[in-house]
């Protein structure tokens, strides 16, 4: 059985796709568009700059070995240092004055060589339906400092791996450094859960180890008739104290977590044509299908076979 995180990830169907490995000279910069469903990561192989994420008022400054996750798509600028943000062109431009074609590593800037910073970029698609607070709360960007150090030793010789397949001409280093950066975002979440700043975004519930062990077991059985007390049982708390500590670590009651991960299920199947809805109703847990849609319409505002429709056509479409 996938533990929780992994279970997480899944449902929402993250990949990871590799978009450029660079090699920048000052001065240089670009501005990475809006992408919905979407995290960007960049993650410094050599050199540094600065990334000006919208709507966060500083920049971050990207020293060699940090890795920098932007969770929700925003548009932001890469930019060598402060006095170059003149320079800064839209991506596509970059692209098209680079001649870069996809493959190979994108070389661009300005003629300062021995200010070289090479950048491995990519980003983790989400399905379009797909919602969870694991990702929803996450803050505008996370920021891992000397990341590969951090992560750990079999993280660092991951990245450096990375950096050494990506963009080559050899036989399969596009797919090899494809596959091993989804373990990024994976690490990356990890880690800022883990961390005190998970608190103040009402994440922290995951890493806390009762807490956990009722989820764990919620997440294995999301079929079984769930209630308070159950996951409570299963988290080896009383009820009342587990869910005074949901609520405190989550910022949401322990039902309505249950509510909101049955519903995901719930969308998966739905979105699959050989299942139906009453198939949907039961892998969420769900004892009849007129309880089922009737949640279903409450927190999708949707009704299930209207949802299906959609999610149908869309895929026809694309």
């Amino acid at each position: 059985m996938l533990d929780l995180l992994s279970d997480i990830l899944t449902t929402l169907s993250m990949r990871g796709t590799l978009y450029f490995r660079t090699s920048f000279t000052r001065p240089w910069g670009v501005a990475v568009p809006n992408y919905e469903n979407v995290a960007r990561f960049h993650f410094a192989h050599r050199g540094s700059c600065l990334v000006a994420v919208e709507g966060v008022e500083e920049p971050v400054q990207l020293a060699q070995g940090d890795l920098i996750i932007i969770p929700h798509g925003a548009a932001h600028d890469l930019v060598s240092d402060p006095a170059s943000e003149r320079t800064v062109l839209p991506l596509d431009r970059v692209l098209e004055q680079s001649g870069y074609d996809g493959s190979g590593v994108l070389v661009y800037g300005g003629e300062e060589p021995q200010s070289e910073t090479q950048l491995i970029c990519g980003h983790f698609s989400f399905e379009p339906h797909a919602k969870h607070i694991l990702v929803e709360r996450l803050p505008p960007y996370v920021h891992l400092k000397n990341y590969g150090e951090t992560a750990g030793k079999w993280m660092e010789a991951t990245l450096r791996m990375i950096g050494d397949e990506a963009g080559r001409r050899r036989m399969g280093g596009d797919l090899i450094a494809l596959k091993m950066s989804e373990v990024i975002l994976a690490q990356a979440i990890r880690g800022f859960i883990e961390s005190n700043e998970a608190t103040a975004w009402g994440l922290a519930g995951f890493s806390d180890p009762n807490l956990r062990r009722g989820l764990d077991a919620f997440h294995q059985a999301v079929e079984q008739s769930w209630t308070v007390e159950s996951l409570a049982r299963a988290a080896g708390m009383s009820r009342t104290s587990f869910a005074v500590l949901f609520q405190q670590k989550m910022a949401m009651t322990p039902m309505e977590y249950v509510t909101g991960w049955r519903i995901e299920i719930a969308k998966q199947v739905l979105l699959s044509p050989a299942m139906s809805i009453t198939d949907a109703a039961e892998r969420a847990g769900y004892a009849s299908d007129s309880a089922f849609a009737r949640v279903f319409k409450k927190e999708t505002g949707l009704t299930p076979a209207r949802f299906r429709k959609l999610g149908q056509t869309e895929d026809a479409v694309s």
